[in-house]
């Protein structure tokens, strides 16, 4: 299996597209107005002392000074504790830090309207698979990973390779490892030694204030995530993003500085395996199968449920034969819209009903073969008699549709709105309403055009009835700037 990584920049974002066999798997985009510094380690110098709000103010060098709580101050103090420290309690801010000291932070909050960045001094710096704890000495692991054999396994092997590194940090061993190997945590444990050894000298070099570490972009980070062995090239049509890649690489990952090209053609990057184009469709809800048949994809906020239906494929043999095909079809496009999308959560696949139990196993297992390219954590469920397959995704980040997208105005996320006959029929409840409780001289409806003429045309005989039952004239008037189910009524 080839696979190419484009890196396309502009000065307003970052994209990275992951295809498989010139065929588009994954698309991840970094705004640089939503980037943020949260990640970012500082030396600061503490500015302020403040004993009633058990906090302090400390220049980082932004234009707010950014604000450090004593719960978030390294526990140092634990290991030789006096009474409080002891127990777990924190301490007065005044025993922790002092005017004008040094210290070096974290960011955990982004500056926020009038207030300063939210700092740790428990400093964490994070690969694909492990996080690095600078102030910890042991190696633990998520407990999200369940099944004891593989928190041994990884911890055992974490620590091996810690050992043989010489990393006297702590390590977390994070979720994603459950399906890593052994070589790529290797490759995550020599990566967070040189990243540590790079922090670590930035602070002893720096006086305050001082950026030690920036987090990581898009374009670095997928050098780090994502470039493994399968990776063919990584093009990048910017030179300062190459320049800056080539050297990140060199620095860090040297096993993929030749793979890394600088793209200069005339065609946008993103054409090149008609990128944009599947960009575009991935918003759809509906995708094709190439038998004829199609998925319907809907994203909810509790779950996101995937529909099959085999639509114009008639098969050519008898209908189960057909429906199995339009699964097994769908199957493998299932997984790679999950991934395309980066929809996580809860999601319900509706195949369609088979009759034959080998059917519905062949149909689960080419599922959990497409899932396994999948490089986030999943887990699928056994088909249920209505033929009802629940997989779990974990989240990452937001999904595609809700980067580029937002919730129509009109139809608030609905994806309906009301028929031009329905408002018709409120606007006449809304006129018998106000004709109960106001006298006026006559009625004017603010519509839009597509109302107005229902109005005007199918409805008229109601609408005329209803002015000889209020005893009053309706007048109408069409609203260009009014959607179709916007509309007002007024006294006159």
């Amino acid at each position: 299996m080839s696979e190419e990584v484009l890196i396309n920049v502009t000065p307003q974002e970052t994209r990275v597209a992951v295809v498989e066999n010139g065929v588009l798997q994954e698309v991840h985009i970094e705004r640089t107005q939503a980037r943020g510094i949260v990640g970012n380690i500082y030396k600061g110098k503490v500015v302020r002392i403040l004993p009633g709000m058990q906090a302090a103010f400390v220049d980082i060098g932004s234009e707010r000074t950014a604000f450090l709580h004593a719960s978030d101050v390294a526990r140092s103090w634990v290991a030789d504790a006096g009474p409080g420290g002891a127990n777990g309690d924190v301490p007065p801010m005044t025993e922790l830090l002092r005017d004008g000291q040094e210290v070096v932070v974290q960011v955990l909050k982004d500056p926020l309207g009038t207030k300063g960045a939210r700092l740790t001094t428990q400093l964490s710096i994070p690969a694909r698979y492990l996080v690095c704890l600078p102030d910890g000495g042991q190696v633990r692991i998520s407990q999200k990973i369940e099944r004891p054999e593989d928190r041994e396994r990884l911890k055992d092997l974490v620590s091996r390779l810690a050992d043989e590194e010489q990393i006297q940090e702590g390590l977390i061993i994070r979720t994603l490892a459950e399906s890593a190997s052994d070589e790529e945590l290797r490759l995550d444990v020599q990566f967070l030694k040189k990243v540590w050894g790079r922090v670590r000298a930035g602070i002893e070099q720096s006086s305050a204030p001082a950026l030690i570490h920036d987090d990581t972009p898009l374009a670095m980070r997928t050098m780090r995530d994502l470039v493994r062995d399968n990776v063919e090239k990584v093009r990048i049509d910017s030179r300062e993003t190459y320049q800056k890649a080539v050297k990140f690489a060199r620095e860090l990952i040297p096993e993929v500085v030749d793979r890394i090209e600088y793209y200069p053609g005339e065609r946008p990057i993103f054409d090149l395996y008609s990128v944009e184009d599947e960009i575009q469709r991935s918003l759809d809800r509906h995708v094709p199968l190439k038998s004829g048949g199609y998925l319907v994809i809907d994203q909810t906020e509790a779950m996101t449920t995937v529909d099959v239906n085999t639509g114009g494929f008639i098969g050519r043999r008898n209908l189960e034969e057909t429906l199995f095909k339009t699964n097994l079809e769908a199957a493998h496009s299932i997984a790679r819209q999950l991934r395309l999308r980066n929809i996580g959560g809860i999601i319900i696949i509706d195949f369609i009903d088979m009759a034959d139990p080998e059917h519905k196993r062949q149909v689960l297992r080419a599922l959990d073969k497409a899932l396994a390219k999948d490089r986030t954590t999943t887990f699928v469920t056994e088909m249920s008699p209505l033929g009802l397959v629940e997989v779990t995704r974990k989240r990452t980040r937001e999904s595609l549709g809700q980067i580029i997208c937002e919730p129509c105005p009109v139809c608030a996320g609905r994806g309906v709105i009301k028929t031009a006959r329905t408002v018709c029929y409120e606007i006449f409840r809304e006129i018998l309403r106000e004709a109960r409780q106001f006298e006026g001289a006559e009625y004017l409806v603010l519509a839009s055009q597509i109302v107005v003429d229902l109005l005007l045309d199918d409805e008229a005989a109601n609408l005329a009835e209803l002015q000889g039952f209020i005893g009053k004239p309706v007048r109408l008037q069409v609203e260009t700037t009014y959607q179709q189910h916007e509309y007002d009524v007024v006294l006159s």
